[in-house]
């Protein structure tokens, strides 16, 4: 597919949107129609921007479908550059998606949306004092939202702001990564590396963090921030040995001075990495939310995707947490993952909710670059893609059943069918962290390797980013560097004032 765009240069847009039109096509942006052979599939996005409207056209050719869309706008919209811009791109998105909508005769649940975030522009319109149906219409009209995904959207906001109400401006959540794992996930793009392949490298890794721990707990402190919420993610932290996770638990212990009333979340991905040694001392260390994730409960797909454990030892985990006094359990599940049909994914939702967790997090398979599974991507998309919708339903169906609400939810690029991941929990269970990093109004400070720390603006409502370097040799040859980047935090502080 060839795409020449005139009067504008949306190339991230177009390309966003026809990806999820044409997956198998190769996309090429190009400004010479000479360049142009027969019976290639071209397409002409053209922007055409009159005193009152800006209006915009997209031809595919030779087929001669053509999509039309356009926004009144008024000299007022014209003073803020910004926002002219923003209406401009949504109509350049709106016109390409009715022509592909025509040439293809696929619609997307999420229309012309194809951001992370699509919960922030409900909560917006909320905060606006919008009504649901005004909501659901101009989520419709503006975006192509399809009515169930602005009613999932609506729920998923309304319990968000009942939890964001309670923290207050000076909370801020804390990240830390621990990037080992027994094996990689054929579908994982996250920044981790075998445990068994880099085991020299724990140490170091672990005596680097703990040095950014007690350099970033420094700051922390003068600006006056209070850590509401602790997550310490991967990669899977229960890779390390029971002692390694002492010494970094007793470190996060006195760092952030934790106790019950802040929410402590340790990813136990891998139930092939837990024992009740590494779970007595994440419950010595005030750990109160942990996740183990069986991802499906079919053995054939776990050895597919490369996960080295049973479903029998997902349930003896779950035994194993119980036993230690963990009541706040989380599961994630994944949609659409290879050969899996409808029947073996309602297989997992059943067999997971026989283990009664707390809060599940139903996935939508997602084909990153970096992962093993991108080889396979024309594969999935021709197969799974159609099951996936089918599964997308029912999941929603299956956890009102059970009494599981959805109170987060985030999307990927290359989602199978565009859909979204959604966390579902039960009543006051909802994890405030995966909340606040998903509506961006509190500040999230990250260390480990691969770490973004988030520093909320509440003046200008803007996020600013600091990044560690994503390899593990690097951190640690550089984390010198890494905590000098933490002091980028005073000057973005002050800026807000």
């Amino acid at each position: 597919m060839k795409i020449i765009l005139q009067n504008h240069n949306f190339v991230y847009e177009m390309q966003t949107l026809a990806r999820f039109f044409f997956p198998k096509e190769k996309i090429v942006f190009i400004d010479n129609t000479n360049a142009i052979e027969n019976d290639e599939l071209v397409v002409y996005s053209i922007l055409d921007e009159q005193r009152e409207e800006v209006s915009v056209k997209t031809n595919f050719m030779p087929q001669q479908i053509q999509g039309y869309a356009a926004q009144r706008v008024n000299d007022e919209d014209k003073k803020d550059p910004e926002a002219y811009q923003k209406a401009i791109k949504e109509t350049a998105k709106m016109s390409f998606y009715k022509a592909a909508t025509k040439m293809t005769g696929t619609d997307l649940p999420w229309g012309i949306l194809t951001g992370i975030r699509p919960v922030k522009k409900v909560t917006a319109f909320l905060d606006k004092g919008y009504t649901d149906e005004q909501i659901t219409l101009v989520m419709k009209n503006k975006y192509s939202a399809k009515k169930d995904k602005v009613q999932l959207a609506l729920e998923v906001a309304k319990r968000q702001q009942k939890i964001l109400k309670k923290v207050s401006p000076i909370h801020i959540g804390i990240y830390i990564g621990i990037p080992f794992c027994p094996s990689r996930c054929a579908y994982c793009s996250f920044i981790s590396t075998s445990f068994k392949r880099a085991k020299m490298m724990v140490e170091p890794y672990l005596e680097a963090l703990i040095d950014e721990i007690w350099y970033t707990k420094e700051i922390i402190e003068k600006i006056g921030w209070k850590p509401s919420s602790i997550y310490i993610g991967g990669g899977t932290p229960t890779s390390l040995t029971a002692s390694q996770l002492d010494q970094l638990l007793k470190v996060v212990g006195k760092a952030f001075e934790v106790g019950n009333e802040i929410e402590f979340t340790l990813e136990a991905g891998r139930p092939d990495t837990i024992d009740t040694h590494k779970l007595a001392v994440m419950k010595k260390h005030h750990v109160n939310r942990i996740s183990i994730n069986p991802q499906t409960m079919n053995s054939q797909t776990l050895e597919k995707i490369g996960r080295n454990h049973s479903p029998d030892e997902v349930i003896k985990a779950f035994e194993l947490a119980r036993s230690e006094g963990f009541d706040h359990i989380n599961a994630d599940i994944i949609a659409g993952l290879p050969d899996e049909t409808f029947s073996m994914y309602a297989h997992t939702l059943e067999e997971v909710q026989k283990l009664k967790p707390e809060s599940i997090t139903a996935h939508t398979m997602s084909i990153k670059r970096s992962a093993k599974l991108h080889d396979q991507k024309d594969i999935l998309l021709t197969q799974q893609a159609q099951q996936v919708n089918k599964m997308v339903n029912y999941t929603q169906q299956f956890m009102k059943q059970h009494a599981l609400y959805p109170y987060y939810m985030y999307r990927q690029k290359n989602m199978l069918g565009n859909f979204e991941n959604v966390g579902y929990c039960k009543t006051g269970f909802e994890g405030s962290y995966n909340i606040q990093i998903m509506e961006e109004k509190h500040s999230i400070i990250a260390m480990g390797c691969g770490g973004v720390t988030k520093i909320f603006n509440a003046h200008n409502n803007q996020i600013s980013r600091i990044f560690n370097v994503k390899e593990v040799k690097d951190y640690i040859s550089r984390i010198e560097e890494m905590k000098q980047r933490k002091n980028m935090i005073y000057q973005y502080i002050k800026g807000s004032d």
